[in-house]
């Protein structure tokens, strides 16, 4: 399991705000600091604001929730540790960063799991998102609700991509994630992580040839500009997830730890409602401005995913909370 690291000369500062964030925060009013990449106007922005109104209702004013959008306090990777640290109380992040930290984490993101939007919506509101959840616990994390990604799909600049023999040699920006290059080194192309606020310069400068997003990011990230074909590859349903900081959970009580889970557990509907609204939305507009969207071979990418499930789920219960996915219904 890959260990957090983190610089030396941060994390004195950073230690010392953790230590100011977990200060009396059973006291008095608190103000709990939330970071996310995306714009304002994104969904998982506007649901983590609105879980905020939720916990200020629910605790009579006493919390709150400031969320830090458009990757104002680092990207996911730098996010993910800050939380860790309790420097800050809670990160959205996709649940492929977390992959090396929390090792349930691996199963949602695998390729090709979800047979639809209502298939993984009902998994991951069952049991078994609750014990992906709970895997975080201990790696320094409660995982209080997941929220939707869409269908990821590849977006290229030069060429469409119809089958996977397409993607052969291409240089592809994933996740800064081990699986993630897996899955595209499988289909034969070269993965080049980076992190999310890089990859518009990237794809501009040929510095990659493409990239993987769903509609919502390609489009308000304006990447649709520089690689006008989106491939439906739909090779993923990765959800969001959303963490709180142990560090500072465990100086709160029972109580408030109870109205935390419960407004983001009521935030995932809010979320998902806009979510629905903004991919087709989202669709129309990176279509008006000049993107075209490929059906693709996608029997093709499954085959050559399959090796991807071997090399990850060894472990016979990871193997297994795949079967028991495939049987909801």
């Amino acid at each position: 399991m890959t260990r957090l690291s983190i610089p030396t000369r941060t994390l004195t500062r950073l230690a010392a705000a953790a230590l100011l964030a977990a200060t009396g925060l059973s006291a008095q009013a608190t103000e709990f600091r939330s970071s996310d990449i995306h714009p304002d106007d994104y969904p998982t922005v506007q649901a983590v604001r609105h879980m905020g109104e939720l916990l200020a209702k629910s605790s009579g004013g006493k919390h709150s929730i400031k969320v830090f959008s458009k990757s104002a306090l680092g990207g996911e990777k730098d996010t993910i540790e800050q939380t860790k640290l309790g420097a800050l109380a809670m990160t959205r992040v996709n649940v492929a960063p977390m992959n090396n930290i929390c090792p349930a984490t691996m199963v949602p993101t695998m390729p090709f799991l979800f047979r639809s939007t209502e298939h993984m919506r009902k998994v991951l509101d069952g049991a078994i998102g609750d014990e992906i959840l709970k895997d975080c616990e201990a790696q320094g994390f409660i995982g209080l609700a997941f929220y939707d990604s869409g269908a990821r799909s590849i977006y290229s600049v030069k060429k469409p991509v119809k089958t996977v023999a397409d993607t052969k040699g291409m240089k592809i920006r994933v996740q800064q994630s081990d699986l993630w290059v897996s899955l595209m080194e499988a289909m034969g192309a070269n993965a080049t992580p980076m992190p999310f606020g890089e990859v518009y310069t990237a794809l501009k400068t040929g510095l990659v040839d493409a990239a993987e997003n769903n509609y919502p990011s390609y489009e308000s990230t304006r990447h649709f500009e520089v690689a006008k074909y989106y491939n439906k590859t739909e090779h993923s349903m990765a959800p969001e997830i959303l963490l709180f900081s142990k560090r500072t959970w465990d100086t709160l009580s029972a109580d408030e730890q109870k109205q935390i889970r419960a407004a983001a557990k009521e935030s995932v509907v809010y979320m998902r409602k806009l979510w629905d609204e903004r991919e087709e939305k989202s669709l129309a507009l990176v279509k008006a401005g000049g993107a075209q969207v490929i059906d693709v071979d996608k029997a093709s990418f499954q085959a050559a995913a399959r090796p991807v499930y071997d090399k990850f789920l060894k472990d016979p219960k990871l193997q297994d909370m795949v079967r028991r996915i495939g049987e909801v219904k």
